[in-house]
């Protein structure tokens, strides 16, 4: 049962070659597929779990920019920090949707793993020459259990339709200030940006340093739930609850970081760190103080995932299966979450 839970939250793979080419995919360890709806009679004695998908039901999925950075963008901009191309904005904007890539040679492991880091519902459409590095990918992110927790957030983005919203998202997003997406101002949250309004005026917002600069102004680094330093490539989705927190860690470069140190606000116990191509990683020079946390990981590839227990809560038997809560529990914790995160 866990296995079929596990195997779930995999995202799932395109193809749209013929059933001869189950052979490979199984070679690579890829177990379901997803099919034109026309060729599912023909993969039915693959030994695979098929699922047929129509030209319409294939197109009406939000279609998702390719992960990665952008060297033009790079190159042409007045800054030398790289541009990347990144996701996470649009999943935490819609938890519900779901998304398809149509992804290059060497492009389909970081979109499984960005997919997987965000609990989001994406179909892959890979190249026949990333299946190998898929298959790997898949197998790692597949011995990693789930975890039920909430987003945490320091930042509140109000959600109205204003065209520049999108784009603020993925601003705060590639600096790794953790928003949330509300339909109105929450006072949960010590920032609250609705375009538009006197505070944070159009003009504003089409500048996009300056306008990063203000929200971390606003912020100050000091109630900032995370921090990373060695690496401009590296955003992170943050989740956890009264007892425990997770954090995921995205390369969107391509190729190996040395020396990533993170800071955490709150006080954590050391728990585990996992990579893929290293598997379990070490939580080097691992300090609590000033209420922070930070610790070092060696190296990471593309994705690293790093579990912590909250200082002060009971070590729980199994401690990475997944939560079960009811959806008022879920919200009630959440709020006393936020709360205890609020600035003193």
């Amino acid at each position: 049962m866990i296995a079929a839970l596990l195997l779930a939250a995999l995202p799932m793979l395109f193809w749209d070659q013929g059933p001869e080419t189950a052979a490979a995919l199984k070679q690579n360890g890829v177990e379901q597929v997803v099919v034109p709806a026309e060729r599912l009679p023909a993969w039915k004695a693959s030994g695979l779990a098929v699922r047929g998908v129509t030209a319409t039901e294939w197109s009406a999925l939000e279609e998702l920019a390719t992960p990665g950075v952008d060297r033009q963008v790079q190159v042409a901009g007045a800054t030398r920090s790289p541009y990347l191309i990144a996701n996470g904005w649009r999943f935490a904007r819609n938890r519900t949707g779901r998304y398809r890539y149509a992804l290059p040679v060497g492009k389909a492991a970081l979109a499984a793993a960005e997919a997987f880091a965000h609990s989001a519902n994406a179909t892959l459409q890979p190249e026949a020459a990333d299946l190998e590095a898929l298959g790997k990918m898949l197998a790692f992110l597949g011995g990693i259990p789930q975890a039920d927790l909430p987003d945490l957030a320091e930042v509140a983005v109000v959600d109205d339709g204003h065209p520049l919203t999108g784009e603020v998202m993925n601003l705060l997003a590639r600096r790794n200030l953790l928003f949330r997406a509300v339909s109105a101002p929450d006072t949960r949250y010590p920032v609250n940006i609705r375009i538009g309004s006197k505070e944070y005026p159009e003009e504003e917002a089409a500048n996009p340093s300056e306008f990063a600069l203000k929200i971390r102004r606003q912020l100050t680094d000091e109630r900032r739930l995370l921090r990373i330093y060695g690496s401009e490539t590296v955003l992170c989705r943050l989740t956890g609850d009264e007892t425990r927190l997770r954090l995921h860690l995205l390369n969107y470069r391509g190729g190996k970081i040395d020396g990533l140190r993170v800071r955490l606000r709150g006080a954590f116990r050391k728990g585990q760190a996992r990579g893929d191509q290293f598997g379990e990683l070490p939580l080097e020079d691992f300090t609590v103080s000033d209420g922070a946390t930070e610790f070092s990981l060696p190296a990471i590839n593309v994705y690293a995932v790093v579990d912590l227990p909250r200082a002060g809560s009971q070590p729980r038997p199994g401690a990475w299966i997944p939560l079960t809560r009811s959806a008022t529990g879920a919200t009630s914790r959440l709020d006393r979450l936020l709360l205890s995160c609020a600035v003193p």
